[in-house]
C-alpha cells in the first residue's frame, strides 16, 4: 500500500469516528432532554443535527475519493465499502436522536406524563448496543459485533410491550392521549437506533472477517429501509 493511500484511509478513519462520537452524545442528550424534561437541550440537539449531516458528506466523499484515485483492493477495499455503510446509519442514528428531541421539546410544555419503567429499559439498552457498536469498530472485534446483534431481541421486545402499555395509559387517560402517544414514539425510534446499530455491527463483522451476515440466520427484517 503506498503512503498516500495509507494516509488517506486513516484519514477516512478519522472522520467516520468523528460522526460516531457525534451521534452517540446527540442521543444520550436526546435522552437526557426527554427525562428531564429539558426543552433547551432537546433544541441543542435539533441545532447540531446540520453540523452532523454536513459530516456525513464528508465520510462519503472522502471514501469516494479513495474508491476512484487508488481502487483499493482486498481488507482495504472491505474497509472502505464498510464504512460507506455505516456511515449512512450513522446519519439516521443522528436523524433518530433529533426525533426524540423533538418529542422532548414538544413534551417539555406540556403537563408531565409518567414514563413507564419498560421505556428507560429500552433505552438503556439500546444505548448500551451503539456504545458497544461502536466499541467492536474502534477495535475490529467481531465477537462484541455479534454481542450486539444478538441484544437487538431485548429491544425490540421492549418496543412490543410499550406499545401495549401505551394503549392501556390511553384507555384510561384518553383526554392525555396526544401526550402518551409521544411515549410510543419515542420508543419506536430507540428501536430503530438499535435497528442501525446492529447494522453498523454486521458492518464490523464484514469488515474483520468478509462474511456478509446481515441475510443470515436472525438477522431479521431489513433493518436498513428508513
Amino acid at each position: 500500500m503506498s503512503v498516500i493511500l495509507r494516509h488517506e484511509i486513516d484519514r477516512l478513519k478519522r472522520l467516520a469516528l468523528d460522526v460516531a462520537t457525534r451521534v452517540e452524545s446527540s442521543v444520550q442528550t436526546a435522552w437526557n432532554a426527554f427525562v428531564d424534561r429539558d426543552g433547551e437541550a432537546a433544541r441543542r440537539v435539533i441545532a447540531h443535527d446540520e453540523e452532523v449531516d454536513a459530516l456525513e458528506v464528508d465520510v462519503e466523499e472522502e471514501a469516494l475519493k479513495i474508491l476512484a484515485l487508488h481502487q483499493p483492493v482486498a481488507i482495504d477495499l472491505r474497509l472502505i465499502i464498510a464504512v460507506i455503510k455505516l456511515n449512512n446509519d450513522l446519519e439516521r442514528i443522528g436523524d433518530l436522536a433529533v426525533d426524540i428531541a423533538e418529542r422532548a421539546a414538544w413534551l417539555s410544555e406540556q403537563p408531565p406524563v409518567p414514563i413507564p419503567d419498560r421505556l428507560p429499559a429500552m433505552a438503556q439498552a439500546t444505548r448500551r448496543m451503539l456504545h458497544e457498536t461502536l466499541d467492536a469498530l474502534v477495535n475490529l472485534d467481531a465477537d462484541l459485533a455479534r454481542s450486539v446483534c444478538r441484544d437487538d431481541d431485548e429491544v425490540d421486545n421492549g418496543h412490543r410491550g410499550m406499545y401495549r402499555t401505551v394503549c392501556e395509559l390511553i384507555q384510561a387517560e384518553p383526554e392525555r392521549a396526544a401526550d402518551l402517544i409521544q411515549l410510543l414514539s419515542v420508543s419506536r425510534y430507540l428501536e430503530r437506533i438499535a435497528d442501525h446499530a446492529t447494522n453498523i455491527a454486521e458492518d464490523v463483522i464484514y469488515l474483520v472477517e468478509g462474511d456478509i451476515v446481515r441475510h443470515g440466520a436472525g438477522s431479521g427484517s431489513d433493518r436498513r429501509a428508513p
